[in-house]
């Protein structure tokens, strides 16, 4: 029988411990750390009597009892195995993003229900000191934003389908009020509830569990009465905490992986994860799939308010992750930069929008078929 090293496979050390973790059907195994050099040798289809010669300096043994154990860990697949075919499919299809994306995708897969007595089907951790309810910058230079929070009279039916993403805008600026409403309606509290161990509150956009993990830093280009800069919004206090002095369009389409557009709107919106609000009381490792989420639930209400607002909004998931979290005091760590929002007044152009489909455009699109 032929064994090969299975194409889905990630190992790591893990509380000093060596760990092979296959995927999508494999769980995570201890071997030896002896075993990854065996796993070279099934770099193609081999019997085990070839790879036991080509690593001379183990004895058969050894090579014999690494065969054995990743052989039951599904790290190595016997040729012509559904685990083998499977593999091959998943390694074919995810190949582009493999391995990163591929392992994140499984290894946080399906609920987790080996949890310790008493937590919970979504891993409730033992109480411990919540993290603060609001983040904030006590020392920062302030400027606390207009009420009352209006301006949003704009029927819905009207909005959802005006919604576009824009990358063209004008050079007119935001005013302080509307830069005001758009915060305090998507990222402000709506009410607070008690969630059995403390107090949470709720925003406009659903958030899992209400632990609001995701913090709102701005970045100033055009906006009324505010300097250019670096700015953090303080939702308990409807205000703006001025983090660093200065920002310009150029340095706005670096930070955004060169898209020169964006350096024309209006301003910027970073959102960044608070690990720690999530993790005090969800310990499955999928939570994480629930911030990135929260985070396109927060973009979906921002672009809905702004278009309310009479803003172009626009969304980018291409920036330079260690220099945004620097440029908002971030440790890009514990608490770290997952979207970036922007707005400001559409340009003349429309926002750059994309012609509308022809009959050519048309000819050339599948439409729908079998996924095979």
């Amino acid at each position: 029988m032929r064994l090969r090293r299975a194409r889905c496979l990630t190992c790591y050390w893990h509380d000093g411990l060596f760990v092979v973790h296959p995927y999508p059907q494999g769980t995570p195994s201890t071997v030896h750390p002896a075993a990854a050099e065996v796993l070279t040798a099934f770099d193609e289809w081999l019997d085990p009597e070839t790879a036991d010669r080509s690593l001379p300096h183990l004895t058969a043994e050894t090579v014999r009892e690494a065969v054995r154990s990743l052989t039951e860990a599904g790290t190595l697949l016997a040729e012509g195995s559904c685990e083998a075919v499977r593999d091959e499919e998943t390694a074919r299809h995810w190949r582009t993003w493999a391995p990163e994306a591929s392992f994140f995708h499984y290894a946080t897969q399906d609920i987790d229900d080996r949890q310790p007595a008493g937590a919970g089907a979504a891993g409730f951790r033992d109480p411990a000191p919540d993290p603060v309810l609001f983040t904030g910058y006590p020392d920062a230079p302030r400027v606390l934003l207009p009420r009352p929070i209006a301006g949003l009279d704009a029927p819905y039916g009207q909005v959802l389908h005006a919604r576009r993403t824009h990358r063209d805008f004008s050079d007119a600026p935001v005013s302080l009020g509307t830069l005001g409403v758009l915060l305090a309606a998507v990222f402000g509290p709506v009410d607070f509830i008690d969630s059995g161990r403390a107090a949470l509150y709720r925003r406009t956009s659903p958030q899992g569990g209400a632990r609001q993990e995701l913090d709102t830093y701005l970045g100033i280009l055009n906006v009324t009465g505010l300097d250019p800069g670096w700015y953090h919004y303080n939702g308990l206090e409807h205000s703006l905490e001025l983090l660093a002095v200065g920002l310009t369009r150029d340095e706005a389409a670096v930070l955004c992986a060169d898209q020169e557009w964006i350096g024309a709107a209006a301003f910027l919106v970073v959102l960044a994860a608070r690990l720690e609000r999530m993790s005090v009381k969800y310990a499955t490792p999928r939570c994480y799939r629930v911030c990135l989420l929260n985070a396109g639930h927060l973009g979906q209400t921002f672009a809905l308010t702004a278009t309310a607002l009479g803003l172009g909004p626009a969304e980018t998931g291409a920036f330079r992750d260690t220099p945004v979290a620097r440029r908002c005091t971030l440790d890009n760590t514990g608490h770290t930069p997952l979207h970036v929002l922007a707005a400001g007044h559409p340009g003349p152009g429309g926002g750059n929008a994309p012609p509308t489909a022809t009959a050519d455009a048309f000819g050339a699109t599948r439409l729908s078929g079998s996924t095979t």
